[in-house]
């Protein structure tokens, strides 16, 4: 082999490496900083409406798609029961619904919504979170800051932002049950 068709090898090898390194990039999903920002903030309006029940909580169901799902778990990735579906469901989950908000009972705990990797999929963004309660009863052993699993979420950009496609608690201490209303009462002073 001459020295011409060497170079014109090496250029031919040169060029499919670079355009199969493109076309590689160009599949892989990413996601902008801004994206991140905006997945963010949605996470963060969700523990605030859910805390609040703003708008008879139709505020918390617009944070997911028409088509958004809540559901729970005891184990990461997988096995979910889905207990909310749609955005009348949703409102009832964000503790509303088409009577207005329904009456707060016992100590008010807040969520707080922490250490969040979120990750682009081909369809958006996951991520997995950690979920911390904290209750407002300041006794002898002070404000209880108690840790309750976390969240995996699947989110979609909309033409409104992006919003929640799905939203599962995962809290592998507890054996949820099939729907919410069977599920027993929780006395936070034995946790």
């Amino acid at each position: 082999m001459n020295n011409s068709a060497l170079k014109f090898l090496s250029a031919v090898s040169c060029t499919t490496l670079l355009a199969a390194g493109a076309a590689a990039q160009s599949t892989t999903p990413r996601l902008e900083a801004s994206d991140y920002l905006e997945i963010r903030q949605l996470m963060d309006r969700y523990t605030h409406t859910l805390d609040n029940c703003t708008n008879g909580g139709y505020d918390y169901a617009d944070l997911f798609t028409e088509d958004g799902t809540f559901g729970v778990s005891s184990e990461w990735g997988g096995g979910a029961k889905i207990w909310f579906t749609g955005r009348e469901q949703l409102a009832q989950a964000g503790g509303g619904g088409p009577n207005g908000c329904r009456p707060r009972s016992g100590t008010r705990t807040y969520h707080i919504n922490i250490n969040p990797v979120i990750t682009p999929t081909a369809d958006g963004a996951h991520a997995i979170s950690t979920l911390l309660v904290i209750t407002n009863d300041t006794n002898e052993r002070g404000d209880i800051v108690h840790w309750e699993g976390g969240y995996e979420d699947t989110f979609v950009k909309t033409p409104d932002g992006w919003r929640f496609k799905s939203r599962v608690h995962v809290w592998p201490e507890i054996e949820w049950t099939d729907r919410p209303q069977d599920m027993p009462p929780r006395n936070m002073a034995d946790e």
